[in-house]
């Protein structure tokens, strides 16, 4: 049986995270979604251990698995090569890949997929512990607590209980710009319109080539952005560019800001255009999301 959906998650440096990305992207954790419904193409960029192949086959993945070496400290190539290999008609990319997904996402992003013949289909983004996690490891929270919260809610067990656990990488609320997601999916046209993601972003962790690719699909003529209301992915510790940077986040976000610059001739602002809200509970779309006007709150990078 031919997938329906393929999902490219790159990986560098994450032997700690990895395998539970991939076990929230599992059969037997993701609900409505058999084997063989999906394929996960996953791409280690240029690790210096890059995690073994067995760790991954008790979890019953239509995985296929590149290495690739290390050629720079962006993720953008890893990411367009994967997105060449991938050949369901529906992808999704995740461009971080120490990011759960809660167990409704797959189906859900599908069933929104297939509302629009030109959908972009964003998922918001968390994070795991009691505040962005650059704050929160600026408190002491690490890699032991995070496995603790994880234990004291079940998981695996109950997927849907991430949200007791994680915070909204974002503040400007359900209806509010949006500046990226961690969990992206469109047709296989759109990927090709944009071609990909830009290769010009060559900052460390991509710098902001994740939002620049949802910025750009929605200015794409005629398409509809339909954002994910239930499901979400949830950040875990792993020494993220700016995420996992305490010290130097500010120093980071402000280098790549100049770089989107340098690319765009544009400062960085967040989508207002008219969404869809599809609420991963009632399967259907509760609300149209008005375009937000300019000068509105934007969410952070």
């Amino acid at each position: 049986m031919a997938a329906e959906i393929s999902i490219v998650v790159i990986c560098y440096e994450m032997a700690r995270v990895i395998r539970r990305t991939l076990l929230s992207l599992s059969p037997n954790y993701q609900r409505n979604c058999p084997a063989g419904r999906c394929e996960i193409i996953l791409i280690d960029n240029g690790s210096r251990v890059p995690p073994p192949e067995d760790q991954f086959t008790s979890l019953g993945l239509n995985l296929i698995y590149h290495r690739l070496p290390k050629i720079s400290d962006t993720p953008v190539e890893a990411v367009n090569f994967g997105l060449r290999q991938a050949s369901a008609p529906l992808i999704g990319v995740w461009i971080d890949g120490a990011r759960l997904a809660s167990p409704g996402l797959v189906d859900s992003c599908a069933l929104a997929a297939s509302l629009h013949p030109r959908p972009v289909v964003a998922t918001y983004n968390y994070h795991l512990g009691p505040a962005h996690q650059a704050t929160s490891m600026a408190r002491g929270y690490d890699a032991s607590e995070e496995d603790r919260l994880l234990e004291s809610i079940g998981w695996p067990n109950d997927g849907s209980r991430l949200f007791e656990i994680a915070v909204p990488s974002w503040r400007s609320g359900v209806d509010g710009p949006i500046l990226e997601s961690n969990a992206l999916f469109m047709t296989r046209t759109l990927w090709d319109e944009l071609g990909g993601y830009d290769a010009r972003f060559t900052s460390p962790g991509g710098g902001l080539a994740n939002p620049d690719v949802l910025i750009r699909a929605c200015e794409l003529p005629g398409t509809q952005l339909i954002r994910i209301e239930g499901d979400a992915t949830f950040h875990q510790i792993h020494g993220g560019t700016t995420s996992n940077s305490p010290e130097h986040g500010l120093d980071v976000l402000k280098a790549i800001s100049r770089e989107y610059f340098q690319i765009r001739r544009k400062p960085l602002a967040a989508v207002r255009k008219p969404g869809w809200r599809f609420d991963s509970r009632s399967k259907r779309v509760i609300e149209a999301i008005p375009a937000v006007p300019v000068g509105g709150a934007a969410e952070p990078a």
